[in-house]
């Protein structure tokens, strides 16, 4: 298991201000991210390969792993420390021979089923949700605190939960056994990322 600190994960979300993107990213490691992900679902290859480089430097001066989403091609082209694949994506064993055994694999399940597959196939960490209603992604399976625990009790490998995750609603995580909590908008959309930041990993610290 790649050892990782997942308990605030930042997911980021699609920017047209890239200055503004970068600077948003860089604030909430200073305010406490263990981790980011580039999630850019849209975007042309070119320019997720660009974009993903200018995050990258920054997540490596301050030596914070970065993740990214989906595409295999583009982690290993930019040297990524890891990938996150969904449940329609690149299937898990399939990720972890393309990236081989020192690099970070997610993988999202919404099921027991779905974890402890992803367990087998060696993924290092799972996500699940979404846990609170999300803007962010439409598609996303709808989990209870309940479920949570049980998924974070059923493996091995740690579980960050996903899914609207904010400043009012994160203390309602406390006991589900999850490693970390994944947000996106409650840090990219906010007018003080590094603040919101020190305040989301105060709250699942408590």
């Amino acid at each position: 298991m790649n050892n990782i600190d997942l308990s605030l994960y930042l997911v980021t979300d699609k920017s047209d201000d890239v200055e503004k993107f970068l600077e948003t990213i860089e604030e909430a490691i200073k305010g406490g991210v263990t981790v980011v992900q580039i999630r850019e679902k849209t975007a042309e290859t070119l320019d997720f390969y660009n974009l993903a480089l200018k995050v990258k430097d920054i997540t490596t001066k301050y030596n914070v792993p970065l993740i990214i989403n989906d595409r295999v091609d583009v982690a290993l082209a930019i040297d990524a420390d890891g990938v996150h694949v969904g449940q329609s994506d690149m299937p898990c064993d399939i990720t972890r021979e393309l990236i081989g055994n020192d690099k970070i694999l997610g993988v999202s399940a919404a099921t027991i089923p779905e974890a402890k597959k992803a367990q087998k196939d060696g993924a290092d960490y799972i996500g699940t949700g979404a846990v609170f209603p999300t803007a962010t992604k439409d598609d996303a399976p709808k989990i209870t605190k309940k479920d949570l625990k049980e998924i974070a009790n059923s493996i091995d490998i740690p579980v960050v939960a996903i899914g609207g995750i904010n400043l009012n609603n994160a203390h309602e995580l406390k006991d589900t056994d999850i490693a970390g909590i994944s947000v996106v908008s409650a840090i990219m959309s906010s007018d003080n990322p590094k603040k919101s930041s020190e305040e989301l990993l105060k709250i699942f610290n408590q």
